[in-house]
């Protein structure tokens, strides 16, 4: 019996050892576990803070390059254009062919803020935005996740105003040194709402019959502005300077530039201007902005040798205004593209621009008699045109994959690539283009003249629209 009991109480004491240690075990683990969670919430919320401050950086990064970009258009508009059709015109005419690109700069952006944004950028149909954002009502601080996720609706609105401003102002070389002042500023307002307008909200805007990113009938590639920038008013002009008629002495008297140095200040400004045009198209900081930025720098290059070439091979000499028309000819030409493509597509784009361009200039002008003053058609309708049609040759998956399938897969993007229907869709997108231009600026002159009338007098157009339409002179050369 000793034994046992020995035995038993032994037995009891290991027993509760055991006990013991799984208990303290227990505690331990579950000690570490607790530590484990604490741990794990705290790095979750490391992470979280983090992300929100790469968020944060990122926003604020594609925000300043975003207001950049914005600054960068409008000093397109004014002091570029200004300059660069200011110096085309005769002396006499000077302050009133920059007093236009001016005045779009005001008139437009009330526009814009009462009604045009919401026309272009807002919810409606397939053809025209709605009046949700009718006096900017809903556009701040927050991202419009629709168009850009990273930066404020205001900035993105704002934004999308430069290019609203320097379109009108384009048209305004078809019909220099002949146009009243009053008669420019009804017609461009009208136009603004009845043409810009519904192209803009057709390629750009959500659910537009053309948008290629947000669900368009026919996907038109678009990257900057090719159909609603330069197409629309390059075609305008051209129906505006036959509907006007030619200038006094067309062609008989010749019409030189009285300042191809303010022409050529004026084009090194739209060069470096259209930076923030096309690689501002991004909507970000990131990667395709400096695809979009490298293009837009080759074709101008290239646009360059090509115009400058064939002048040189035609007329035995390349003049500096031929350089600098090509330089714009070859940036109207990739704007369409410059999201799209890679470099060496972008020089065969600008190089193809210039000759083009040129050849319609110096050759189809003439040929067909029409008094385009200032070439906006040679040179942004027929390259915007170009342009246009050949984004959906070069076209690539490999800088900008839109088009995915049901997996999410890119799919292929331009004819190069395997993509022939997307040359139609281009094609569809300029015919409608061209329709919209044609048709709208046809009626809204048609109007504009019955409201105030087109044309300056022959007496006024004699004395210079400086004088004539504002009171003023560029240059005094007696005081």
């Amino acid at each position: 019996m000793p034994e046992t009991d020995s035995a038993g109480n032994g037995s009891n004491t290991n027993t509760r050892r055991c006990r013991r240690a799984v208990a303290m075990i227990s505690c331990l683990v579950a000690i570490l576990a607790l530590g484990t969670q604490g741990a794990l919430a705290q790095d979750a919320d490391r992470i979280a803070k983090l992300e929100q401050q790469v968020a944060a950086a990122q926003s604020a990064g594609d925000n300043a390059w975003m207001l950049t970009s914005a600054a960068l258009v409008l000093m397109m508009t004014g002091p570029g254009l200004a300059l660069f059709y200011g110096g085309l015109v005769r002396k006499r005419n000077v302050l009133a062919t920059m007093m236009q690109s001016f005045a779009l700069m005001a008139f437009i952006t009330v526009m814009w803020g009462l009604v045009g944004y919401s026309l272009c950028f807002g919810p409606g149909n397939s053809f025209i935005g709605g009046f949700d954002h009718l006096f900017l009502r809903g556009v701040g601080a927050e991202p419009n996740s629709t168009y850009a996720a990273t930066i404020p609706q205001q900035t993105f609105m704002v934004y999308q105003l430069m290019f609203a401003i320097i379109t009108p102002g384009l048209i305004t070389g078809a019909f220099a040194e002949r146009m009243k002042f009053s008669a420019m500023v009804v017609f461009t307002g009208l136009w603004f709402v009845v043409v810009y307008a519904p192209l803009a909200h057709m390629v750009w805007g959500q659910g537009g019959f053309l948008n290629a990113a947000l669900g368009g009938r026919f996907p038109t590639l678009d990257f900057a502005g090719g159909t609603v920038v330069h197409i629309s008013s390059g075609v305008s002009a051209l129906v505006c300077a036959i509907y006007l008629g030619k200038r006094l002495g067309y062609p008989k008297l010749a019409m030189p530039p009285h300042s191809v140095t303010l022409s050529f200040i004026g084009a090194c400004l739209l060069w470096v201007g259209w930076f923030g045009f096309n690689a501002g198209s991004a909507l970000s900081a990131g990667s395709l902005a400096s695809s979009a930025f490298v293009a837009t720098h080759f074709a101008a290059a290239a646009a360059v040798i090509g115009w400058a070439g064939a002048e040189w091979l035609r007329n035995g000499k390349p003049s500096v205004l031929g350089a600098i028309s090509g330089a714009v000819a070859g940036l109207v030409a990739i704007t369409p593209a410059s999201g799209f493509v890679t470099p060496m597509p972008a020089l065969l784009i600008g190089l193809t621009a210039g000759i083009v361009c040129y050849l319609m200039v110096a050759v189809g002008k003439a040929a067909f008699g029409y008094d385009d003053s200032l070439d906006a058609f040679g040179v942004h309708g027929v390259g915007g045109t170009l342009g246009a049609l050949l984004t959906g040759v070069f076209a690539t998956q490999a800088i900008n994959p839109l088009f995915k399938d049901a997996q999410g897969q890119p799919l292929p993007m331009g004819l190069l690539e395997g993509n022939p229907g997307q040359l139609g869709n281009q094609l569809v997108g300029v015919l409608i283009a061209w329709g919209i231009a044609i048709v709208g600026s046809l009626i809204l002159l048609k109007v504009t003249d019955l409201l105030v009338g087109l044309r300056v007098t022959q007496e006024e157009e004699i004395q210079g629209l400086d004088l004539s339409q504002h009171g003023e002179v560029g240059y005094d050369f007696e005081s």
